[in-house]
This record gives structure tokens, sequence and C-alpha cells, in this order.
């Protein structure tokens, strides 16, 4: 198999998997606190996480580029201050995607936070257990399908993102060029066949994630009505 492209699938994969990794900590208690909360900033913040949605991504991959860019104040800040230049760089890639990818973790977990019964926080506070201890013991348990789905889609999202990642890393081998930036390069050069090799191993693998939380989700569904 051409050198080339593993490195390329590897990098998309290992992207992926720290974007979801990432948004698991911040999407967990953020979801936790949307779901819970009665403040009049709810919609503020939820608007703020679903932007991504509706927002094009060349939009947000624009802005990403001028914050991120050493010539404004923030990315020459970034420069001075820490040596740290997030464009055209796989950590700016990993940023870009935590923030377009936000949604896709957070509300699904948010929904399995709001779908449980108030009466097994309460009664977890009965037994004298802390907030953490009974998002962490009692609560997270009783949503796994809502973390599998959330992880997974939030993995598969990132794998398939352009505009964003074109915007923030361009397209350096071996640094920034993801699978779905070596498709559209390879049709743009016309090598269809190498093309199709990018696109049809993401399609076997998106297929295969998706088959196995359909199939997990099912099971636990059964599971839970024994």
């Amino acid at each position: 198999m051409d050198e080339n492209f593993i490195q390329t699938m590897k990098l998309t994969f290992e992207l992926a998997a720290l974007t979801t990794l990432i948004l698991l900590c911040i999407g967990i208690p953020l979801a936790y606190f949307l779901s819970q909360t009665k403040s009049r900033l709810k919609p503020v913040i939820e608007a703020f996480v679903s932007m991504p949605l509706v927002l094009p991504p060349s939009v947000l991959g624009f802005y990403m580029l001028l914050a991120f860019s050493p010539k404004n104040s923030f990315g020459a800040w970034l420069d001075e201050a820490f040596d740290i230049r997030l464009v055209f760089s796989f950590e700016g890639l990993v940023i870009a995607s935590v923030i377009f990818s936000l949604p896709f973790m957070v509300h699904p977990i948010q929904s399995g936070f709001s779908a449980l019964s108030s009466s097994l926080k309460e009664a977890s506070y009965t037994l004298g257990k802390s907030p953490f201890e009974t998002l962490w013991f009692v609560l997270l348990p009783n949503i796994k399908p809502s973390l599998l789905t959330a992880s997974v889609i939030t993995f598969a999202h990132t794998v398939g993102e352009f505009g964003v990642v074109l915007m923030i890393g361009g397209n350096i081998a071996g640094e920034t060029k993801v699978a779905s930036i070596a498709i559209y390069d390879e049709v743009e050069s016309l090598n269809y066949a190498v093309a199709n090799q990018y696109a049809f191993t993401l399609f076997v693998i998106t297929f295969a994630i998706l088959l196995f939380v359909y199939a997990v989700n099912k099971k636990m569904v059964r599971s839970e009505f024994r």
C-alpha cells in the first residue's frame, strides 16, 4: 500500500481520535450544565454550541484563520509568548476540529441527561454522594448509549471534515493533509483511482463504525428491559 496513503489515513484518524477525546472532557460537563441549568443565558450558550451545525465551514474556518494568523493580535501573542503557530499546523487542526465538532458531542449527551429521571440525582444526594460522585457514578452509567453515540458521531464527523481543515491546515503532506483534503487533491489532479482508494476506505470505515453503534445501542436497550 502507498506510503502517502498510510500516512494520510493515520493522520486523519489521529486527528479524529484526539478531537473526540478532548470533546468528551469538554462535552460531558457542558452538556450536564445545559441539561440542568435554568439560567437566562442557556439559550445563548446553546446557540453558540449549535452554530457549527448551520454556519458554513468556510466561514468558521476563515475567522479562525484570521484569529490564529501571526499577523493578527491573538496569533502574534501566541507566537511571541509561547512560540505557538496554529495556522497550517496539526495543533491548529485539532483546535478547529474541536470547535467545529462541539455540537455533535454535546447534543446527544445533553439529551441523555435530560431524559433521566430527577429521582436518580435526588436519591444519590440523599445517600450522601457529592455532585461529582453523582455525575460520575450514577448519571453517566445511565446514559451509556448517548455517550457512545456522541463519541462515534464526533469521530466520524471529524474524519469527514473538509472546509475548516482546508482553511486552517492547508495541504501539507504528513502534517495537515487529511483524507478529505487528499480526495479533493487527487480529483483535482484527475487521479480518480487514488481518490477512490481514499473515498472507499472512509466509506467502509464509517459504515462499520455506525453499524457497531446501532448494534451496541440495540443490545443496551434490550438489556435495560430485561
